[in-house]
């Protein structure tokens, strides 16, 4: 059995194709048409889902997406500007009708966590938390193999726990959300800060671990803002394993040994012997692997 399956973003369509295996195939990707909103996109992805149905006995399609999306009824509860009108498209619904296929819809660091647990860090652990550091903080939050979506398909906004409530104001309206904090876009700018523009996250880490000196402290100075946001999760959730996402999971070993420093001085003891960090396998595969791993497991009632 062979799935195309698509990871929507607001700058890019990844696609591609997969087997039951969680194996990719074909892989390929284009720049979203976000602009011209939720409907257009659409028409994006059934135009090349159609243009794969020539060459692939297709057996469903699975979609990963950006926003809030009821995973029952395939339907976008809420989506950002960055796709404007995108909130309420009921992807599942037009594509199955399109496509005539089966088609399931997952949110996209969902689907990242699921891939995670199918092919990746978290094989053999049903129990774990989700991070993904980029503009934002996206989090996932997997109960026995599941995602828990919460009772409006919500749950996981973990870039959006009040740190410091007097803190800096965040796009959603409040202030002193964590993501201000501890996303990748904000080491951005705290390197911006000390050392001006024009050198990318990548460049730091370079210069961190050559040259140590201020590199290595802005750097340390975001992962203590990590670790935080890091401990009030572990002390109300006590998973066995959080796997960080992201472009900074490229950074490896590097970053994990500080990060598990800092997070086991400001957890309690009995959280420390149980509590893994690991950083994402998969990449941006992840998330193509875990919605077809949702369709999967919609088809066969369950049993992926």
């Amino acid at each position: 059995m062979i799935f195309g399956a698509f990871d929507i973003g607001g700058t890019s369509i990844k696609y591609g194709i997969l087997d039951e295996q969680g194996k990719l195939v074909y892989q390929s990707q284009t720049a979203t048409s976000a602009s011209e909103g939720g409907k257009r996109v659409l028409a994006q992805v059934k135009e090349i889902a159609q243009s794969l149905q020539v060459d692939y006995a297709l057996e469903g399609i699975a979609v990963s997406t950006a926003g809030q999306v009821n995973n029952l009824e395939g339907t976008i509860v809420h989506a950002t500007e960055s796709i404007p009108g995108y909130t309420g498209v009921n992807v599942k619904k037009e594509l199955e009708e399109a496509l005539q296929l089966p088609v399931a819809v997952e949110n996209d660091v969902n689907s990242a966590a699921l891939g995670e647990y199918w092919r990746g860090a978290a094989q053999g652990i049903r129990h774990f938390l989700c991070m993904t550091l980029g503009t934002g903080i996206g989090g996932a939050i997997v109960m026995d193999g599941k995602v828990y979506t919460g009772a409006s398909f919500s749950a996981g906004e973990f870039g959006h726990m009040t740190l410091y409530p007097d803190g800096k104001d965040c796009p959603c309206g409040d202030k002193g959300c964590y993501e201000m904090y501890a996303s990748s876009q904000s080491l951005e700018r705290r390197a911006k800060e000390y050392f001006g523009g024009g050198g990318s996250l990548r460049d730091l880490f370079v210069k961190a671990k050559n040259e140590k000196g201020t590199a290595e402290y802005v750097i340390d100075q975001w992962i203590s803002g990590v670790a935080l946001g890091i401990k009030t999760l572990v002390h109300i959730f006590n998973p066995p394993l959080i796997v960080i996402g992201g472009g900074v999971s490229e950074q490896g070993d590097y970053l994990l040994k500080k990060l598990r420093k800092s997070v086991n001085a400001q957890i309690m003891p009995s959280f420390q012997r149980t509590l893994q960090l690991k950083m994402a396998q998969n990449g941006n595969d992840a998330n193509l692997q875990g919605a077809v791993y949702q369709l999967i497991t919609a088809i066969r009632g369950g049993i992926p």
